[in-house]
């Protein structure tokens, strides 16, 4: 068995691991909504549930208009996510509470490296051509060389839709080997865009490529599709993580990304890994959360479980 968090190998292309799989919507549909409205974690566990999906967050911003300044404010933030009062009621100010990791463009990446630096935090950057991934194959392994060299240790990928819409999987196979070696060191995250893929077959089958290419992680989205993480995509993703275990050995990482804004949906893909997969994919090392605005509600609730009272959304920013 692979160390927990440790680097997937991959294996060769291979389609009797997953071409006669097919997912059932409506069963996967039943699973999830059953597992979000069974599973309820209270009180203090409640407070402790969310101080670990805090560890897991990848504390992102991917706009348009970033700034090295707020890639500052952003990586204070993962460094202090939960202000030191509330930390110190709960009974766990010295715990060293940071999120997961921060992940920007290629191009923020030194800012987030020097804003870091000496913490620990991991500074993750998108590549490939990032969301569409439409870009030539050269340039997308360049933009992993560059992100690398700046210091970004984790490399989050996407893929392009076409092979898996079409069955291209020993081109899908290809093109994620490529920039797996490309990563050098650093973890590779490989988003596969779920929203685009059409079945949910589709996306058991590309979970499954990715995963023998030799991806870190699975990633449902950029958080640029119409359709994000959603817990039916996950729950199948998760299966074909299991499966791959069962195979190989070894154990591949989850980022749900897009979408997950509030307390309850953190809590809903914990108990989603906890059922699923058990404790190890729980940890940071094998479970990450790509998100902003999710961290300020996260804070917000456990402000009232110490306090009783609900402040205000602006009371939590985010940077």
């Amino acid at each position: 068995m692979s160390e927990t968090g440790g680097r997937n190998p991959g294996t060769s292309l291979e389609r009797g691991w997953f071409e006669d799989v097919q997912v059932n919507r409506s069963a996967a549909e039943r699973r999830a909504a059953g597992l979000a409205a069974s599973r309820t974690v209270k009180k203090q566990y409640q407070a402790a549930w969310l101080l670990r999906a805090i560890q897991c967050i990848d504390l992102t911003t991917l706009a348009g208009d970033d700034t090295p300044g707020r890639v500052r404010r952003l990586c204070n933030k993962a460094r202090q996510p939960v202000r030191q009062d509330i930390l110190d009621e709960l009974g766990v100010g010295d715990m060293g509470l940071t999120t997961g990791a921060v992940c920007v463009y290629p191009t923020m990446v030194p800012h987030a490296v020097k804003a870091l630096a000496g913490t620990g935090i991991p500074v993750a950057s998108v590549a490939t051509g990032f969301p569409a991934g439409l870009t030539p194959l050269e340039q997308r392994l360049g933009e992993i060389r560059y992100a690398v060299e700046q210091g970004a240790c984790e490399i989050d990928i996407v893929i392009t839709r076409q092979y898996p819409l079409l069955g291209e999987w020993q081109a899908l196979h290809d093109e994620i080997r490529a920039m797996r070696e490309a990563c050098g060191d650093a973890k590779m995250k490989a988003i596969l865009a779920t929203g685009e893929l059409g079945t949910l077959t589709t996306v058991y089958r590309a979970s499954m490529v990715a995963m023998q290419a030799g991806a870190d992680f699975i990633k449902t989205s950029t958080g640029k599709e119409t359709e994000n993480a959603t817990l039916p995509v996950s729950l199948v993703m998760l299966r074909a993580l299991r499966d791959y275990r069962d195979r190989t050995g070894h154990q591949v990482g989850f980022k749900p990304a897009g979408g997950l804004r509030t307390a309850k949906d953190a809590m809903n893909w914990l108990a989603l890994m906890k059922e699923e997969l058990g404790g190890p994919w729980m940890e940071p090392g094998l479970f990450r959360i790509g998100a902003s605005s999710l961290l300020a509600d996260i804070e917000r609730q456990l402000e009232h479980h110490v306090t009783g009272r609900y402040a205000s959304a602006a009371h939590h920013a985010l940077s």
